[in-house]
């Protein structure tokens, strides 16, 4: 089995630290986010694993290499724009030589192993497994219609959810989404969407199946939910580089990247990236902060690098 990580967005919702970082790089706990991803295929045998980038391929080959760093087998594959997640896929075809594959969102954290997935993927002998997750607020996710563990129909973000069952960013495929994919057609907001290339196999009468994901599974994509993730894999704890640099009183979550220094009044529930030089007249909560950062005041809820930043 294969894996293939979609790494090519930009990641807009948090600018403007990732004009500088692609967001794949951005560390959590002092780990770049890929090395989590890279960890969990790993737990079920997977060293080939083809990586999606966009225009930050030049940065991710700087970073990454060819994965022997992670103890894997990596080859880029480049979409040229973006177009939605089964675009993206489609690249990666000859990679995969329809072999069975996890497609894997590189923004996505999970908490537990991944083996009884694989396991019954293989044991089910079916055309797609789908890793799912029960959320309060469905409509800002793929949701499935459920009997029993067999999928009956996908909803793309759905404005009335029929289902609180989220896809959850990890999808097992067999070669059938091969036949099928050049049969997809754009949604309505012009993107080839995988739940769309989902759905083609169930009409075409396959056998879809989820299974639901039991522990804790974040999106590192908004600054809430990297703050979040950040928390969770830290503690309340703070963490320190070794070399990293803090004046002022702390209380809650902090991490501070390599060769990072923060002078401040008080820290609370903050991400200092590597290499930053940060000389706040005030106090920060609730803020990514990278480059040279110089502010007079207080720093709530901000994505800040060097004169940048947005309030969020």
């Amino acid at each position: 089995m294969k894996g293939v990580i979609l790494a090519a967005g930009k990641g807009s919702r948090l600018y403007p630290v990732t004009h500088h970082i692609p967001k794949p790089l951005l560390p959590l706990a002092n780990r770049i986010t890929l090395a989590y991803a890279f960890d969990k295929l790993k737990e079920i045998g997977i060293r080939e694993i083809a990586l999606v980038v966009g225009e930050n391929e030049p940065l991710m080959r700087e970073r990454l290499g060819d994965g022997s760093e992670f103890g894997i087998e990596l080859t880029y594959v480049r979409q040229p724009e973006p177009k939605g997640l089964a675009h993206a896929v489609s690249f990666a075809g000859d990679f995969v030589n329809r072999e069975p594959f996890v497609l894997y969102l590189g923004d996505a954290i999970y908490a537990d192993p991944l083996p009884p997935f694989e396991e019954k993927f293989r044991s089910s002998g079916c055309a797609n497994l789908n890793v799912v997750k029960w959320v309060e607020d469905p409509s800002r996710f793929g949701v499935a219609n459920l009997d029993g563990d067999r999928i009956l129909r996908l909803v793309e973000k759905p404005a009335q959810p029929e289902s609180n069952m989220a896809m959850a960013g990890l999808y097992f495929f067999g070669p059938q989404l091969w036949d099928l994919l050049p049969n997809l057609q754009p949604s309505a907001r012009g993107e080839y969407e995988i739940t769309d290339a989902i759905q083609l196999l169930i009409d075409a009468g396959h056998l879809v199946l989820a299974k639901e994901h039991p522990g804790e599974w974040f999106d590192t994509g908004t600054l809430d939910s990297f703050l979040q993730t950040s928390r969770y894999l830290c503690g309340e704890d703070v963490r320190l580089a070794a070399d990293a640099k803090v004046q002022g009183t702390v209380s809650g979550h902090l991490v501070v990247g390599e060769g990072a220094e923060v002078e401040a009044t008080s820290l609370e529930n903050v991400v200092v990236l590597p290499g930053a030089r940060v000389r706040v007249q005030g106090s920060i909560r609730d803020a990514i902060l990278g480059g040279e950062v110089e502010v007079s005041g207080d720093v709530r809820r901000q994505v800040i690098w060097g004169g940048e930043s947005i309030s969020y």
